[in-house]
């Protein structure tokens, strides 16, 4: 029999990897428990520390007469974009796949390279001016409009992968019993590609949460801002950042997307796999 012995410089090195992952893992959560503990304290700071329990800031945040409504706002903006991305990018990257197109992979990289190049801060005084033209300014559906263009490109790129794994002879002999592209798009190709479907619909949902630019650029009234723009208008009369409504209002800016994250964990599992059955 034989033992093994663990030298001393294997133990000094375990125990510096856990040092090391347990100051990662505290500076990570650091951000987490201070969105937990600060909007029930009584005086928040930017510092985490245990609450003075108090639900005072929720009630202020209550007189806010844009607070919850920008929540809505955001909902509306998000999964409208979200709704236009998917139908649209689930109808282009079908046709790009089947379609023989001269140059089609060379117009998709393209599309990929200027939506990423020119970003929201690039295009401000364009998007603005057609916006203008076009009569969406103050109008949501403008701002649905454009974060849709902006986003669509990758959205494209992304599901294109995902219809050319999808076998085409489920196709054909959907063609066979006499079914319209629409139906084989609907009854055959989106159950194979819901994985991209529900990857693409929580990008989509994450990128027009967080927007600030496009949304306060486009719009003017107070009562259709989303809560991203809204955030920033707490601050107190001297002009200081407002920590306690901001701590309160950001905890329930939270939940639709920790709401969205734990629905799509729990129906996909994060397994992206398509809908074949084996």
């Amino acid at each position: 029999m034989t033992s093994s012995v663990i030298s001393p410089w294997e133990v000094t090195g375990r125990i510096g990897r856990y040092a090391f992952l347990s100051v990662v893992l505290a500076f990570f959560a650091l951000p987490v428990l201070w969105l937990a503990f600060a909007p029930f304290n009584a005086h928040p700071t930017m510092a985490t520390s245990f609450p003075e329990f108090t639900v005072e800031n929720f009630r202020s945040l209550m007189d806010n007469p844009n607070a919850l409504s920008s929540i809505g706002n955001s909902i509306v903006l998000a999964g409208g974009t979200a709704l236009l991305v998917v139908v649209l990018a689930a109808l282009a990257s079908y046709a790009l796949s089947r379609a023989s197109i001269p140059g089609r992979d060379a117009l998709l990289y393209t599309l990929l390279l200027l939506s990423s190049i020119v970003t929201g801060t690039a295009a401000m005084v364009p998007i603005f001016l057609l916006a203008f033209q076009l009569d969406l300014i103050d109008s949501q559906l403008g701002v649905i409009l454009v974060l849709t263009g902006g986003l669509l490109p990758a959205a494209i790129f992304i599901l294109k992968d995902f219809v050319d794994t999808t076998p085409r002879s489920y196709e054909e002999s959907a063609r066979v019993f006499g079914a319209s592209p629409l139906q084989i798009i609907r009854h055959v190709v989106v159950p194979l590609i819901r994985p991209g479907l529900a990857a693409v619909t929580v990008w989509a949902v994450a990128n027009v949460w967080g927007n600030f630019l496009i949304p306060f650029l486009l719009l003017r009234s107070p009562d259709k801002a989303p809560a991203s723009v809204v955030m920033y208008t707490f601050y107190t009369e001297g002009g200081q950042p407002d920590l306690g409504l901001i701590s309160a209002f950001s905890l329930l800016y939270s939940i639709p997307v920790v709401g969205m994250f734990l629905f799509v964990s729990t129906r996909y599992g994060f397994r992206f796999h398509g809908g074949i059955k084996r």
